[in-house]
């Protein structure tokens, strides 16, 4: 048997026993070291996430030790591994031309499938990653890190461009790492002081914009008048996604990670004298993931100064509702099964 974490309904989570699965053809069987905790299960939890439906086993962000294999597989088992948790369907317009992680018949685990905030999981051999010499905490934050470098390579940064990011929860904070290791100038913007400053002092950032005051000031000062030539929305803030059309350099790029539900508008002028380029990116594809773990091995990002909170698997269901709440003050949190 085995024990599974459970959101019901919105705001409550409760614990389910089953069977231990056993793997099929073609599939690994993980047992969970650690999982990651994503805006993606605030919003389930809260019942404001897109493309959710209940009751849910949530947790993408995983990683763990490969138990068992199924037929057909030669993946070493008792090595760790971490989860690309988008299972694509290989067929359709986005697959064929290597987009994997915008399948038009996509599922992520813990959102469209039951996921992995449980003792053990099955899951298709070719997206369990085996991966030596990183910590299983780490492991598992290699997803949320992957969705901030498939945003910068989706904004196509490059040493020549300054960006701003938006949003300094822990996608932004991934995101502007890479656009750092990309080398180019980067801010942080966001109305937590506290998130700010630890970007500032954490992650290198070269400046960062506090959006209580007036942020077009900012970046005029910041960057001489020419603005940001990329900016990268992680907030999730209708209001704020649109705000970036006119922080924009000439000739620049936004990038939109946030998923609302919320249309988007935006002034058609403002728009056309820029040359606006409007991008959407989502989810990550598995060279955005070993992009990540070779980031993390040579240590040009970091995550151990993200996970700002762990529990234990047994503790998660009664503390969890305590996370969400803002003046907790969680970055990252993880939780660890033993």
């Amino acid at each position: 048997m085995m024990k599974s974490i459970v959101c019901q309904q919105p705001g409550e989570l409760n614990f389910l026993e089953s069977t231990k699965p056993q793997p099929k053809p073609g599939e690994v069987l993980l047992k969970i070291r650690a999982i990651g905790i994503c805006g993606t299960d605030i919003h389930a939890y809260g019942g404001n996430q897109p493309f959710f439906s209940y009751p849910r086993v949530l947790g993408h962000e995983l990683s763990g030790e490969i138990e068992a294999v199924g037929a057909g597989v030669d993946l070493p088992v008792g090595k760790p591994a971490y989860v690309i948790p988008y299972l694509e369907c290989g067929d359709c317009v986005a697959c064929r031309t290597g987009k994997t992680n915008c399948c038009t018949d996509i599922e992520v685990i813990g959102v469209h499938r039951d996921g992995g905030m449980c003792e053990y999981l099955c899951l298709p051999a070719s997206h369990a990653v085996v991966t030596e010499g990183v910590p299983f905490d780490q492991l598992a934050v290699v997803e949320c890190l992957a969705i901030g470098a498939h945003s910068v390579r989706r904004g196509e940064v490059t040493s020549k461009d300054t960006v701003m990011v938006l949003g300094a929860g822990p996608i932004g904070l991934g995101a502007a790492q890479f656009a750092k290791v990309a080398g180019a100038k980067t801010f942080i913007a966001d109305v937590n002081d506290e998130r700010l400053a630890f970007a500032k002092a954490e992650l290198n950032i070269d400046a960062t914009v506090d959006c209580k005051n007036d942020v077009k000031a900012q970046l005029d000062s910041l960057t001489n008048g020419d603005f940001p030539t990329v900016i990268i929305d992680c907030t999730g803030n209708p209001g704020a996604m649109q705000s970036t059309f006119g922080w924009l350099a000439h000739g620049g790029t936004l990038v939109f990670v946030s998923v609302v539900k919320a249309d988007i508008s935006f002034n058609d002028p403002e728009f056309h004298k820029r040359e606006t380029t409007l991008k959407g990116s989502r989810n990550a594809t598995k060279e955005d993931f070993e992009h990540v773990v070779t980031c993390l091995s040579n240590g040009s990002v970091k995550s151990t100064a993200m996970v700002t909170h762990k529990t234990s698997f047994d503790d998660f269901p009664a503390i969890f509702p305590e996370w969400v709440k803002p003046q907790t003050g969680v970055v990252k949190a993880v939780i660890e099964i033993n």
